[in-house]
């Protein structure tokens, strides 16, 4: 796997974030990606930690989504908070998952996350739809550890 400076190019990044504002545009649920080189812990629960660390456990309706890739261990968690669990099913969350998983494995990194974000913002904005006066909880650039 390329190391983390080489994972996506500045303007794969910028269209990450593009993707994330506009899947936001229609929700008052938040997305972040987060990627990190390595992970030397259970990937599941170092993706809570970081959740956690991004204080997205913060949101009003507990809908944040997180996108946690770990490159050198080729994985990737896909993290919602309470509020999200409680109203989607498993079925949202293996189909995000598979939609990623499938351009991973064809080494289209930016196109996966694109597509996680998408799919992501459009059940939260099912569930969480954007009313006057929600204003956007976190930031949308992509972390990194």
């Amino acid at each position: 796997m390329p190391h983390l400076e080489d994972f996506l190019t500045k303007e794969e990044e910028q269209e990450i974030v593009d993707a994330i504002r506009i899947a936001e545009r229609n929700t008052s649920g938040e997305i972040r990606v987060h990627i990190e080189q390595n992970c030397d812990m259970d990937v599941y629960e170092h993706a809570l930690e970081v959740f956690h660390y991004l204080k997205m456990d913060n949101t009003k309706q507990q809908n944040g989504v997180l996108i946690y890739v770990a490159v050198d261990n080729k994985t990737f968690v896909i993290y919602g908070d309470k509020g999200i669990n409680d109203v989607v099913g498993e079925t949202f969350w293996n189909s995000t998952r598979d939609n990623i998983a499938s351009q991973f494995k064809q080494g289209n990194f930016k196109q996966g996350l694109i597509n996680g974000v998408t799919e992501a913002g459009k059940v939260l904005s099912q569930y969480f739809p954007w009313e006057h006066g929600d204003t956007n909880e976190l930031d949308n650039t992509i972390s990194k550890g």
